[in-house]
């Protein structure tokens, strides 16, 4: 066109087609054993990162080090159950908002691996399934149960519009979605599911998108978990003979790309149980197995799921979960997940490169050239110091200025304040209890997260020590016990499950029932919460319950509790209590990580934000991480916790800039729980 634009003619000869620009294309070549990316043999490199377990002012920072690692791709997880808290309701607003998070991918220069569920594991609450879907008790999940597939095809029909215009194919960055996730761990093998699925993926997204599963590398997982339509892929982690595990995937793709949807670069926590470590050697060597033999490979850190290498979950960055998000295991009992999802990744929790990260990083680097420039530094820690729980009258004699004031001068403190949590059931359930013979489910009453008090009478004098009891299996998951409003002691599933307590006839017996996480993983993952049985006195049934479905979050974010409402104390007491407090930065909002030295268990919100559950005689996480977003300057950052067994005798609590993990505060000494 220049040309003709001088005054040149085209020649006589009929012109000669003009070149389009290929169409962009992300596909299978069986020929080959390869991905193509318009047309060109292509492999990927790729880390797993949880928008849901990031804050959002920290997308950035962490996907810029995960491209400064060398990665082409990044994999994400939709939780179905962070978007749809009621059936109908949607949320994709702030921290939930996945639209952003994948446009930061785009900006960033990311592909993109998406996996939707609708079930996804993770170590998420109910493996990102709903819990109002156990509203219809009998409902059987991941299965072609028409009440369950009504329920996903409506979400589907929410979610999918929302990633189509984002495909590669329509000039997004989305180049693979995955269909379910490990389906061939799932007892109920209904290929009529997948295939629905399948179907539902296929009418909303397109015909050109490539569609694909990943399973273990047993047989057994393999023909469950895989469906002609659907490119099946495998996982594995460091240690495992790479040629060998590849076999496997061969045995259902004789054909196509090598894939590990899941490599696993550190290992899951529980409760109770010693915070794991990877080798990062280990890791990098793998790692580099799997690329010499051109395969494509998914960085991610693993929950182990029975004696065989199941399929894990992840990341190149873990990130935390808060509030309520963290799931659990079974395996052969309840072993509930930890609220740092650290995993010992190649960033940690708080968004930090490891050497982990630069083995990584090093091995990338023999294979493809490394984005030109620096690693962005780790974030930025402080040390606020300790928090003391103080009387407010604490503040010096003549002192005009507010209590949290002085305290500050003397430390970098304040006052904490407590409530007692059977004081203000009518703040915390302010539509009152519900009354039932015998106990209701969480579900029953459409409460997902959190809190119950069951509450009722002692139907006769207990002169000598009685048995309160639960029948197996029926305290989900743990019940804080008060009669007269003391303390007596904690029930826990699969534990203890008896108290010996003495009374009188008409004395009140509150039980608060604690949901830990709904199971994640494992052979049936409806886990209904709550008291799923009748508690008895030497083997007399307790009756006419009174149940007071909690809403903590809700209070303490329309800023409850107020002062004016709350007992000064400069002690700690037994049993659920509310401890509140304030502090105030120095000029600084930076990450930090809070311990709490003596308390027992329970839940931290700072500023209204729920930063999850605290365990510290369990182990073996220590520490809750704080991110800086959270934080104030230039204004008192209102700090409640919530105490389910017993405060210290002189509450504080202490900010440090580091994690601990598997420690004590007394020094190094590994934890042994």
């Amino acid at each position: 066109a220049a040309g003709l634009g001088e005054g040149l003619q085209p020649p006589s000869t009929a012109p000669l087609p003009q070149a389009s620009p290929p169409a962009r294309s992300f596909q299978l070549d069986y020929e080959e054993d390869c991905f193509r990316k318009d047309g060109a043999p292509f492999r990927y490199i790729s880390g797993s990162i949880h928008y849901a377990r990031v804050p959002r002012p920290a997308w950035r920072d962490r996907l810029l080090k995960m491209y400064m690692s060398g990665l082409s791709t990044v994999q994400v997880y939709v939780p179905w159950n962070y978007h749809e808290p009621l059936p109908g309701v949607y949320d994709f607003a702030g921290d939930r908002d996945v639209e952003a998070f994948l446009d930061l991918t785009a900006e960033l220069g990311f592909l993109v691996i998406l996996r939707p569920g609708p079930y996804i594991c993770a170590e998420w609450e109910m493996g990102g399934l709903p819990a109002w879907l156990l509203w219809k008790p009998d409902i059987v999940l991941r299965s072609s149960d028409p009440a369950y597939l009504a329920a996903v095809d409506s979400w589907l029909h929410v979610l999918l519009p929302k990633i189509k215009p984002r495909l590669y194919q329509h000039g997004g960055n989305i180049i693979s979605v995955q269909v379910e996730n490990e389906y061939g761990s799932y007892y109920a093998c209904d290929y009529q599911y997948l295939r629905h699925l399948l179907g539902s993926f296929r009418a909303l997204l397109g015909s050109e998108v490539l569609l694909f599963t990943t399973d273990g590398t047993r047989a057994e997982e393999l023909r469950c978990g895989t469906l002609q339509g659907l490119y099946a892929t495998i996982d594995f982690g460091p240690g495992s003979n790479v040629t060998e595990v590849f076999g496997a995937q061969r045995r259902v793709e004789p054909k196509g790309p090598l894939v590990n949807s899941e490599y696993y670069t550190g290992w899951l926590d529980y409760w109770g149980e010693a915070h794991v470590r990877t080798s990062s050697e280990l890791v990098a060597r793998g790692l580099e197995d799997m690329l010499q033999l051109g395969a494509s490979v998914n960085m991610q850190v693993v929950s182990w799921k029975g004696a065989q290498p199941g399929g894990g979950q992840y990341m190149f960055h873990g990130g935390t979960n808060f509030a309520y998000w963290s799931g659990a295991d079974f395996k052969d009992q309840y072993k509930p997940v930890t609220t740092s999802y650290d995993y010992d990744a190649p960033l940690s929790e708080a968004g930090d490169p490891t050497e982990k990260l630069f083995a990584i990083r090093t091995v990338i680097s023999k294979f493809q050239a490394l984005p030109v420039g620096p690693m962005p530094p780790a974030t930025p820690k402080y040390a606020y110091g300790q928090v003391a729980m103080q009387k407010v009258s604490a503040c010096p004699e003549g002192c005009a200025a507010p209590a949290w004031h002085c305290l500050a001068a003397l430390r970098p403190s304040l006052s904490l304040q407590y409530a007692d949590l059977l004081d203000v059931l009518d703040v915390l359930c302010s539509s009152g209890p519900i009354q039932s013979q015998f106990p209701l489910t969480f579900e029953d009453i459409k409460q997902a997260h959190g809190f119950v008090v069951y509450r009722t009478q002692l139907p006769r004098d207990i002169l000598e020590p009685a048995t309160l009891g639960a029948p197996p299996h029926s305290i989900c998951d743990r019940g804080y016990v008060m009669l007269q409003q003391e303390y007596q002691g904690t029930l826990e599933r699969d534990g203890q499950t008896t108290l010996r307590v003495t009374g009188r006839a008409g004395d009140t017996l509150d039980v608060l029932l604690e949901n830990m996480g709904r199971i994640s993983f494992g052979a049936n993952i409806s886990d209904f919460k709550g008291l799923l049985g009748n508690l008895s006195l030497d083997s007399s049934p307790l009756s006419n319950w009174l149940i007071y479905p909690l809403a903590i979050d809700t209070a303490i974010q329309q800023g409850w509790p107020h002062p004016a409402l709350t007992k000064s104390s400069s002690r700690g007491r037994a049993g659920p209590a509310f401890y509140t407090g304030t502090f105030e930065t120095p000029g600084i909002a930076w990450d930090t990580f809070v311990t709490f030295p003596g308390w027992s268990k329970g839940q931290l919100w700072i500023n209204g934000f729920n930063l999850g559950r605290y365990w510290p005689h369990r182990g073996p996480q220590q520490t809750l991480f704080v991110p800086s977003s959270v934080l104030h300057v230039g204004r008192p950052n209102n700090i409640t916790v919530l105490e389910l067994e017993g405060a210290p005798p002189t509450p504080f609590l202490l900010f440090l800039d580091r994690p601990l993990f598997n420690r004590t505060l007394r020094g190094s000494t590994e934890a042994t729980e």
